[in-house]
């Protein structure tokens, strides 16, 4: 097996192994789960910028950049839900 198809059977893996443990979860856990995966979307976020720094291609510089975008759409829009969700718990008159 070569580099590829060893990261795409990985990517696969990946893919299956996270369906499954969203669809164990309670719906009253989402979006607490949804904050703390918003840590591994962090670290998502960094490791693109460092693939990207160190593109050698135009392809692989768009890809990387791709990633680094779609990363932090998903940090920031996981942070806004989580602080929507705290917002129900404040008293209103406070």
């Amino acid at each position: 097996m070569d580099k590829i198809q060893i990261s795409a059977f990985i990517f696969l893996l990946a893919m299956f192994l996270g369906l499954e443990l969203i669809r164990k979860v309670p719906a009253q856990l989402h979006t607490p789960l949804m904050s703390g995966s918003n840590a591994i979307s962090g670290i998502t976020l960094i490791g693109a910028m460092v693939v990207a720094s160190q593109a050698e291609s135009s392809l692989g510089l768009g890809l990387a950049s791709a990633a680094v975008g779609f990363a932090a759409v998903n940090v920031v829009g996981g942070y806004l839900v989580t602080d929507r969700m705290l917002a129900m718990f404040k008293k209103r008159g406070a």
